[in-house]
């Protein structure tokens, strides 16, 4: 008869409270079902693990992903921001603008699409910081004027014709991967890094767990709540110049419903709309969740529509499992 000793109690306790820990963390729970959506889409399409489809996911998402990163930010420190979708369009219309009607060259265009990302950052960041308008008034009004200098830009039909030497940024590849999706593992990478290293952006998540102490603390909210929304509106940008490259016109349907695609995969991923929680890893796969979601709508041939009512549903839930969590942990 084997005896346990004391040491080895001990060990096998730590282990399943390990294992516990393990299983409770946000991104493995989202990678389990991200693994599970993959394997029932693997049955139910035999075109979903080709090539060409694989590519296009991962192509697909690498713009939403970029912009991930920053509203992880944003909603880690208590904030987000509807204005994404019409940033991004705006940086691809002025770069656009720049090269096809001001004779701009293609270096000039681009620090033209991010000036322009970081403009409206700024604009957003001083209304909320500073101003204290609510950030769901503020960005939403951003979205609305933004749309429309994108309209005025463009005329209302785009800007077509862009040169090679542009659009091959959207378009070129490297170790036969498509280029916009080395700029979002980078990015990705660097984020994540940043958010848990960094002391700067660890002082999102005391302004978000509790602002009032954040400032009592000493560190100054309003610049760091201006500078998240600077780093979204240029990460905003870097999207938009990528998708603009990517189609190799300047679209003023650019970036549609970008900001709830993008707001549902992070809240999916493990950030909280009340602050204080999230991670850009587990944004990345709320993301993937999302594109699994919709290229699954397609390859099961099931009307493109219901994806605007899938994302809207699946940000419901999100929401509502978000509040659920935070009633029971006494948030």
């Amino acid at each position: 008869m084997t005896v346990k000793t004391d040491s080895q109690s001990t060990s096998v306790a730590n282990g399943k409270r390990g294992v516990r820990r393990l299983f409770e963390q946000r991104e493995l729970s989202i990678f389990l079902v991200v693994l599970a959506a993959a394997l029932f889409l693997n049955f139910a399409s035999p075109n979903f693990k080709s090539a060409a489809n694989l590519t296009a996911i991962v192509l697909g998402l690498s713009f939403d992903a970029i912009l991930a990163v920053g509203m992880t930010v944003l909603l880690i420190s208590g904030g987000f921001d509807l204005s994404v979708g019409a940033t991004l369009a705006l940086a691809g219309a002025t770069a656009g603008y720049a090269m096809t009607k001001l004779g701009a060259s293609v270096p000039m265009a681009i620090l033209i699409g991010l000036l322009t990302g970081a403009i409206v950052g700024v604009g957003n960041g001083l209304l909320i910081a500073r101003v204290r308008v609510n950030p769901f008034i503020a960005t939403l009004g951003m979205q609305q004027i933004v749309r429309g200098a994108v309209l005025l830009l463009t005329a209302g039909y785009g800007i077509p014709n862009l040169p090679d030497s542009f659009n091959v940024m959207g378009q070129g590849k490297f170790l036969g991967i498509q280029d916009p999706v080395w700029v979002m593992l980078v990015i990705v990478i660097v984020g994540e890094v940043l958010l848990r290293r960094s002391r700067f952006f660890r002082q999102s998540y005391f302004i978000g767990g509790n602002e009032r102490s954040a400032r009592l603390s000493g560190i100054g909210v309003e610049r760091v709540k201006i500078i998240n929304y600077m780093l979204m509106g240029v990460l905003a940008a870097v999207s938009g110049l990528l998708l603009t490259a990517r189609m190799g016109t300047a679209s003023v349907s650019a970036g549609m419903n970008a900001e709830l695609r993008v707001i549902s995969a992070v809240v999916i991923g493990g950030a909280s709309l009340a602050g204080g929680e999230g991670s850009v890893l587990g944004s990345l796969l709320g993301v993937l969740l999302m594109a699994l979601l919709a290229n699954g709508l397609n390859l099961l041939g099931i009307n493109v529509y219901w994806q605007t009512i899938v994302t809207g549903t699946v940000l419901v839930i999100a929401v509502a499992a978000d509040a659920i969590n935070r009633r029971r942990s006494g948030g």
